[in-house]
């Protein structure tokens, strides 16, 4: 399902959650540092990187893609999480120039307790990680390319969310 809004398309699944893909980026590959981002609603907060996904759009594809828009909305939705390490980062990106947006390092302990008192799902997502509650992802992910994983939670159930590892990140091998 779609709903066509100003300036954007907004894709539903099946039992009416938004779809949406957001990433965990990791400093190195020892995973011990993770990049979050400032909110564009609330500057002061620090976010994972994630969005909207578009009509068409696999999962792992748009969590590449929303990592360079860094931009996030708070909606009913279902959200595929994926990891890569960051190999590159550029002095100004579009939402800093535009918006005025910043990015930190933290440790992922401490990324976890910045998260947890207004963005709980996101500090969820590093702990599903670091206890190793991960779907493999596959081939490498591009904004082009991506590859849907499994939807079914370990007890047959189906998740708000799913973390899964991309090529350059060891988490698939813990």
């Amino acid at each position: 399902m779609m709903k066509f809004k100003p300036n954007q398309t907004r894709t539903y699944d099946g039992e009416g959650f938004k779809r949406r893909a957001a990433c965990l980026c990791f400093k190195n590959e020892k995973e011990d540092e993770v990049l979050l981002v400032s909110s564009s609603r609330h500057p002061d907060q620090w976010i994972v990187p994630g969005g909207g996904m578009e009509p068409e759009e696999e999962p792992c594809g748009a969590a590449v893609r929303e990592v360079y828009e860094e931009h996030n909305k708070e909606r009913k939705h279902r959200t595929y999480v994926f990891t890569l390490v960051v190999t590159e980062t550029l002095e100004d990106w579009e939402d800093s120039v535009n918006i005025g947006r910043t990015r930190k390092w933290f440790k992922v302990d401490e990324a976890t307790r910045v998260l947890q008192s207004h963005k709980p799902v996101h500090a969820e997502y590093l702990r599903r990680l670091t206890s190793t509650c991960i779907v493999p992802c596959g081939p490498v992910c591009s904004p082009t390319n991506g590859n849907t994983p499994s939807s079914q939670g370990t007890d047959g159930s189906t998740p708000h969310y799913v973390v899964c590892s991309t090529l350059g990140s060891d988490v698939a091998n813990r």
